[in-house]
């Protein structure tokens, strides 16, 4: 039983850590633009035409 008191700090680290990243990617505008990835899918991607020389 002496394990878990080392297992609950490693446990509130790791939370901590997905925290503070969650925090840093709300912060940084990841989470923006909601709507287009849904629909991404629905378009054609746009092909550059090239010459050939």
């Amino acid at each position: 039983m002496s394990v878990m008191p080392l297992l609950v700090i490693c446990s509130i680290l790791v939370a901590g850590g997905f925290l503070l990243a969650f925090l840093f990617a709300t912060k940084r505008g990841q989470y923006d633009d909601l709507g287009t990835p849904a629909v991404r899918m629905l378009f054609d991607d746009v092909q550059k035409k090239t010459e050939i020389k």
